[in-house]
């Protein structure tokens, strides 16, 4: 009986050491679902309760989950090799039962005095979740200050969720604050909308209630290929306009990822005509290198998941910029075409607007590897753009500059010039735009 009363003392005191991230795991998870594992695992003279991280098991909307939430309460959830240890060995469970990750990130960095033992045990963790992607989706929710070693656990995250009071940085605010020699405010350095270049699959919620929704729903588009929808509900017209809204108008249920990154491509998942999708849409593009890093990182997601791709394309080709000239741009065009290469489920572009130059190459050519391509009426399809491409072709013509514009758009950048050498499947009415789509796509399951 001293053992039993001894172990509740026990319990008491992991349960109270942990009281804050237990309602938090309480807020994402079903009633009374979730399981503790590892709840006495501590390092070696250890003084935190629980190593500063509660790991189980337990459901989101029913279906089940391995879960990490760290404990800040105890030492601001500082990494410790025995943290990193135990967080390790829920991810091998994970991995063996072929079971998503949820994470609760909260963690001020990695806690001093451990010296290279828990530098070993963050190479092990990190390594660990790595090899996780494209096996089993993992899901990071940033709900409080996410510094140092940390941060990189939610790169690898498949979908990252921000709070309104988390924030993600590699380096601590204090540190960058130093630096510029004045005072940061967190959400400058790590907020959801400072991290504009930081190219993650990045969701804005409001709180946990909604992350468990948004988990919910996208365990049921990469668990279930198809649903049943009702096929031929009308489609916005397209007639007047084809951009980014009404495009996105077409995607049932749809989860925007990334909305902070380059905001003239929308990245989105979601179903068309009940069927799983990942769609791009490129809304009036000039390319740089965060767009191509964007595009390569939302491809690997839909290839690591067996989702269809499917492209809406309005691109101009690349930005003529000096500094985009001298970035990464070209390196970011072999990856990108490097992952697409590699994803064996259905490719589908739809050219909406323009295809000018490499614009076309990337993201609409039937030699990319595309199974189905399509381009509205009243799209473009050109090596140049109308005013460049007037001048090259009609330079010394004495008509007049709207003459020439409308000259070049009709001889050279008609789509149906790209149909008759085979390179488009259909030119379409862009009334019909979903109706080719539904029907593409089940053309292309497996």
């Amino acid at each position: 009986m001293e053992r039993i009363q001894r172990l509740r003392e026990r319990k008491e005191e992991l349960l109270k050491a942990g009281e804050a991230t237990r309602k938090q795991i309480a807020q994402i998870a079903d009633e009374d679902s979730f399981v503790e594992l590892s709840a006495f695992s501590f390092s070696e003279g250890s003084s935190s309760a629980g190593e500063g991280v509660v790991t189980g098991f337990c459901t989101v909307g029913g279906y089940p989950f391995y879960l990490v939430a760290q404990n800040f309460a105890q030492d601001f959830g500082g990494l410790t090799k025995g943290q990193c240890e135990k967080i390790a060995k829920t991810l091998d469970a994970a991995e063996k039962n072929e079971t998503p990750v949820i994470w609760l990130l909260n963690c001020q960095g990695a806690k001093i005095g451990e010296g290279v033992n828990v530098l070993e045990g963050i190479s092990r963790l990190l390594l660990k979740a790595t090899q996780l992607k494209g096996t089993v989706p993992q899901y990071a929710v940033v709900g409080g200050n996410v510094y140092g070693a940390a941060a990189a656990i939610a790169a690898v995250a498949d979908v990252v969720f921000f709070l309104k009071e988390g924030a993600l940085a590699v380096s601590s605010p204090l540190v960058l604050s130093a630096k510029e020699g004045k005072e940061l405010k967190k959400e400058e350095v790590g907020g959801y909308d400072a991290l504009k270049n930081a190219v993650l699959p990045a969701v804005k919620v409001k709180d946990l209630e909604e992350v468990a929704a948004h988990i919910k729903f996208l365990t049921e588009l990469f668990g279930e290929e198809v649903i049943d929808a009702e096929l031929n509900a009308p489609a916005p017209a397209f007639e007047e306009k084809a951009g980014a809204e009404e495009v996105l108008s077409l995607i049932e249920d749809g989860l925007e990822l990334g909305a902070n990154c380059a905001p003239e491509i929308k990245t989105v998942l979601g179903r068309v005509g009940g069927i799983a999708v990942a769609a791009a849409v490129l809304n009036g593009v000039k390319l740089t290198e965060v767009h191509l890093k964007k595009l390569r990182a939302f491809a690997e997601l839909a290839c690591c998941y067996g989702l269809p791709l499917v492209l809406f394309v309005d691109c101009l080709g690349v930005e003529e910029t000096l500094s985009v000239n001298n970035s990464a741009i070209l390196k970011e065009i072999a990856e990108y075409l490097n992952i697409l290469d590699a994803i064996d489920t259905a490719k589908i572009s739809v050219v909406t607007g323009r295809a000018v130059g490499l614009g076309y190459s990337l993201f609409a050519a039937k030699s990319a590897g595309f199974d189905f391509t399509f381009a509205l009426a009243n799209a473009e399809i050109a090596l140049f753009e109308d005013e460049k491409g007037a001048e090259i072709f009609y330079g010394n013509s004495t008509e007049g500059k709207e003459a020439l514009l409308e000259k070049y758009a009709r001889e050279h950048a008609d789509p149906v010039n790209a149909a008759k050498g085979g390179y488009l499947d259909n030119v379409i009415e862009p009334r019909f735009i979903k109706q080719y789509l539904i029907a593409s796509l089940q053309m292309l399951l497996r």
